[in-house]
């Protein structure tokens, strides 16, 4: 399957990124080949969202159709796929932060 049929919020190990430059590009945040990333969202026509480690990284949709992933069978968050449920919340009072007005 590729990173643009992955499901959701669910961990994937990239097998193959076909394109030299792209490659190039993923190494420098650490995505590589055999790296477990979180599929986390497709954005209506734009780009995939994928998360690792602290980073959120948007790839082209065209990029995201050629690379090739599957599912990690080391997953231990179970079915329901709410396991990273502390992170989502940590995100949620850093949006929250922001709002407020206070900057860097």
């Amino acid at each position: 399957m590729t990173l643009l049929q992955a499901k959701r919020n669910r961990p994937v190990r990239i097998l193959e990124i076909p394109d030299d430059r792209a490659r190039a590009q993923c190494v420098r945040f650490g995505i590589g080949e055999g790296t477990v990333v979180d599929s986390a969202e497709a954005l209506a026509s734009g780009p995939v969202l994928v998360r690792h480690r602290n980073q959120e990284i948007c790839l082209g949709r065209g990029l995201a159709c050629r690379i090739l992933v599957e599912e990690d069978p080391s997953d231990t968050r179970g079915r329901s796929g709410d396991g990273d449920a502390t992170a989502e919340a940590a995100r949620g009072r850093f949006r929250g932060w922001r709002r407020r007005g206070h900057s860097r």
